[in-house]
C-alpha cells in the first residue's frame, strides 16, 4: 500500500511511502481495541481512596450498656456504621485497578485503529514534521496549512525533538508522542494523525 508524502506547505511531494497491509490495511478488530483502551483507562486510576472501619473510626470502643435488662437494643459499639459518627460499611479501600491484556491483543488493537485511520483518510505523512523554531506559531502555520485548525491532533514522532514540544505544548488538543511508546488511546483520541515518514517505518516493524 502507498501512501503521498506531503511537504509541510500542505503540498504533495513526488514520494510515496509504503505502509504494512498487516499493519495498515486489516479488517479492525473493536473488540481489541475496547479491551485496550479499558486497560489503559483502568491504569491511570489511583487507587488510593479509602475510609475507616469500625477499628480505625476515633471514639471508644467498648460496649454502651450490658447486653440484657435494659429494655433497649442491644449495641455492642457506639462507633458501629449504624449510628452518627459511627464507620463506614463496606467502604473503599485502596487496591489497583490494572487489567491484564495480552502483548497480541494490544498490537491488534493498535493495528485496528491505524488501519481505520488510513481507511479514512485521517492519517498525514509529512516528511519533516520538526519545527526550525520552537515558537508556537510555527507549528500553529502547519495545521493551518492542512486545515486542521481547532481539530483533535495526535503527532507521531521518531524523536522528540525540544522545538517540537515547545511549539505544540500551548495549542489546544495537540498531543505530541513517540511512536514507540504511542499506545491505543493515543492512536484512537484523535480526528487526525500526522506522522512523519520515520515514524510509519518504525510501526510498520514493531506491528508487524
Amino acid at each position: 500500500m502507498k501512501l503521498d508524502i506531503y511537504q509541510k506547505s500542505g503540498k504533495k511531494s513526488a514520494k510515496k511511502v509504503t505502509l504494512n497491509e498487516e499493519v495498515f490495511g486489516i479488517t479492525p478488530n473493536k473488540h481489541c481495541v475496547y479491551l485496550a483502551v479499558s486497560s489503559e483507562m483502568a491504569s491511570i486510576r489511583q487507587g488510593t481512596h479509602s475510609s475507616k472501619t469500625r477499628a480505625e473510626v476515633s471514639g471508644s470502643g467498648a460496649k454502651p450498656w450490658r447486653q440484657k435488662g435494659t429494655g433497649r437494643a442491644r449495641v455492642g459499639s457506639i462507633r458501629n456504621p449504624s449510628r452518627v459518627h459511627g464507620s463506614k460499611a463496606f467502604g473503599p479501600k485502596p487496591h489497583k485497578y490494572d487489567k491484564k491484556v495480552n502483548k497480541k491483543v494490544r498490537q491488534l488493537a493498535r493495528r485496528s485503529v491505524l488501519s481505520q485511520k488510513v481507511s479514512e483518510n485521517n492519517f498525514i505523512v509529512i516528511d519533516n514534521i520538526l519545527p526550525e523554531t520552537p515558537k508556537t506559531s510555527e507549528f500553529s502555520g502547519l495545521l493551518k496549512n492542512f486545515n486542521l485548525t481547532g481539530e483533535k491532533v495526535t503527532v507521531l514522532t521518531d524523536t522528540m525533538e525540544e522545538n517540537l514540544y515547545l511549539g505544540s505544548r500551548n495549542i489546544k488538543n495537540i498531543c505530541v508522542v513517540p511512536v514507540q511508546s504511542a499506545s491505543t488511546y493515543d492512536l484512537l483520541d484523535c480526528q487526525m494523525i500526522l506522522a512523519n515518514e520515520a515514524s510509519v517505518e518504525i510501526l510498520n516493524k514493531q506491528l508487524s
